[in-house]
């Protein structure tokens, strides 16, 4: 087979919600004009890798997924864009098998791309082996996406960007500034989603509570819209930082409806001297503050805590006044993450780099800390009723779907109600 005669497309995309959306959007851009999409698993004529580099393991990811799938089928055009593909493009040219490197602002025009390099190999043109148009440089563009994958749940894009400049973070870089696009997109975008019989939307972006910079409306008129929108059901937010959630946010979901009491919270430290190292914009009170607020407001609430550990210089009585902080905020569950020494960070030059194995063992005891917490909850709900979305997704001849707050509830397969809003108690 000659390369790229085909038109089968597959899409593996790595990392977070936002990622998938993306990939999501520029798949069905692929199937407008006339490709089929097919699973990453099998053989295609290209394959889409979306990339994610937060950590080093995620960028080994990459590399192994790229080998993997050249593997699959030689023949295949390989394109690779996200995160990875913007902060280090020649490092992927030099992995065998790469035809396209897109960065980030290449992203939104990744089909045209890849057809036009498909048409010069379809030519009999002489063409380098690889070629890409990707430096590192702030990144401008912004295009909207959602997810379509699914028929009960959907993640729509509201917001791309950060400008926290954290010093172990490279998303600005890879990102750039924080911008959105405005309301009226979006809702429309929530209108589609509607039309394909999703109930569930999730609100996804690099800094989700930041909504508003580039248009100058705001984060609590983007909800106030998207809960009028006709056929949509339940409306979670992926993540919000601390300093972002303010009474009002927090009265908002307390009035029940369409926004769920669901919050993903990153705290990164539970010792302000690591806090201030790391260049966060709060300190372990407001975090505080903050929890104790939604807990008045919505006692049954789901908080999930995002916590980095192994930090420069975090000695064990900084990881212990971490770990008590924790235990005495007593949150849902606890999103656990080794810290991943970054090029071009200032904290990857920072002294007092931690073992990797001091890591590892504070990931452990934190993980312990989290399925202990998380037991603490399903506790506290044991015997409430609760409203569930069972979703398409079946296993082993059960479902499975979420409560309003996070909690999933396995039953035998029931195809009456998938894709349905049920009452059920929680077990």
């Amino acid at each position: 087979m000659s390369k790229s005669n085909g038109n089968s497309v597959a899409f593996l995309t790595l990392g977070c919600k936002l990622n998938y959306s993306e990939s999501s959007a520029l798949a069905r851009e692929f199937v407008r004009n006339g490709y089929i999409k097919v699973p990453h698993t099998g053989v295609a004529d290209i394959y889409v890798i979306n990339t994610c580099s937060v950590t080093e393991h995620a960028d080994k990811k990459c590399r192994t997924a790229i080998r993997r799938l050249h593997k699959q089928n030689p023949n295949a055009i390989v394109a690779v864009t996200g995160c990875y593909a913007q902060l280090k493009p020649q490092e992927i040219l030099d992995i065998e098998g790469v035809d396209l490197v897109l960065g980030a602002d290449q992203k939104s025009s990744l089909f045209i791309r890849v057809s036009d390099y498909k048409n010069e190999i379809l030519k009999g043109k002489i063409l380098p082996s690889r070629s890409y148009s990707c430096a590192i440089s702030e990144v401008e563009t912004i295009f909207p996406a959602y997810s379509s994958d699914d028929r009960t749940r959907s993640f729509l894009k509201v917001q791309d960007g950060c400008d926290y400049h954290c010093t172990y973070c490279t998303i600005p870089l890879a990102r750039g500034r924080s911008r959105n696009h405005p309301v009226e997109l979006i809702v429309k975008e929530a209108e589609e989603i509607a039309a394909r019989g999703v109930k569930e939307i999730v609100l996804t972006g690099v800094n989700t509570g930041d909504f508003g910079k580039s248009t100058g409306e705001s984060f609590i008129s983007l909800l106030d819209s998207l809960v009028d929108v006709n056929g949509i059901e339940r409306i979670r937010v992926s993540s919000i930082e601390p300093n972002l959630i303010t009474d009002e946010f927090i009265q908002r979901v307390a009035k029940g409806g369409k926004l769920l009491p669901h919050f993903h919270i990153p705290l990164q430290s539970g010792c302000d001297r690591i806090l201030a190292l790391m260049k966060r914009r709060y300190n372990r009170d407001l975090f505080k503050r903050k929890i104790e607020i939604i807990r008045e407001y919505i006692p049954f609430a789901f908080i999930g805590v995002d916590v980095i550990v192994g930090f420069p210089s975090e000695s064990d009585a900084d990881f212990e006044e971490s770990y008590k902080f924790l235990e005495d905020c007593s949150p849902s569950f606890l999103h656990v993450f080794p810290y991943s020494k970054r090029e071009n960070t200032p904290a990857a030059q920072y002294p007092g780099q931690v073992k990797e194995s001091d890591k590892s063992k504070r990931v452990k005891s934190l993980t312990l800390l989290s399925d202990s917490l998380y037991s603490r909850f399903r506790e506290l709900n044991r015997g409430r009723e609760e409203e569930v979305l069972f979703e398409s997704t079946v296993k082993g001849g059960k479902m499975q779907g979420f409560t309003r707050n996070y909690i999933k509830i396995e039953r035998e397969l029931d195809k009456g109600v998938i894709g349905e809003i049920v009452k059920v108690v929680v077990p």
